[in-house]
């Protein structure tokens, strides 16, 4: 019998913290918006050298309204050349700023709303192989206007805005037709949500 299979049913899955010993972080590149860390760590009986984004972290929003529709928004995106699909999300880049707090600011920036009720929904890291990103998603519901529109430029001067029944979202994504990844996940984890009832 596979070891999987003879694990008690109580068997709590989780990542675990695991931290060798650095012996070296040299910052190989200084960005606009996030750094590169070139890093040599000591692994087993051997050393290994890693460089990766160093990010700042970011969240996103699942807004959910009373008709069970989700909001989207469509971006270009350069480094995929694509317009996708997107849940309303942003960078944790102001300091002292809670999750949730830089959640209901990037909600009334890119989408001009605000929502009475905040709950989190799921958090993940986004590339672990190639950036330490972590992406807390928020599910937002008692969705009203926000008091005034928020001034948009660059990507952000043409976002298309679309209000699509979950239940479409899913199949969306499941068909490949919707690929960006954090979408995936809150839609998903939103979906799963409504079915046991939470």
């Amino acid at each position: 019998m596979p070891e999987s299979d003879s694990r008690p049913a109580a068997f709590d899955l989780r990542d675990e913290p695991f931290e060798p010993e650095v012996l070296s972080s040299v910052l190989a590149f200084e960005g606009a918006v996030w750094d590169v860390r070139d890093d040599r760590v000591r692994y087993g009986d051997g050393e290994i050298r890693r460089q990766y984004v160093a990010h700042t972290g970011a969240v996103a929003i699942l807004a959910l309204d009373d008709d069970g529709r989700v909001l989207l928004i469509q971006q270009y995106r350069h480094p995929i050349r694509h317009r996708d699909w997107e849940l309303p999300a942003g960078l944790l880049d102001v300091e002292g700023e809670a999750p949730v707090e830089a959640a209901q600011r990037e909600l009334a920036e890119e989408a001009d709303l605000v929502a009475a009720h905040w709950e989190p929904l799921v958090s993940s890291w986004t590339t672990p192989g190639g950036n330490d990103e972590m992406i807390h998603v928020f599910l937002a519901t008692g969705l009203s206007s926000a008091p005034s529109a928020h001034a948009r430029e660059d990507e952000e001067a043409d976002i298309r805005v679309e209000w699509v029944p979950l239940s479409d979202a899913v199949d969306a994504v499941l068909a490949g037709r919707m690929r960006n990844g954090i979408l995936g996940i809150g839609v998903l984890a939103a979906a799963q949500r409504r079915r046991i009832g939470g």
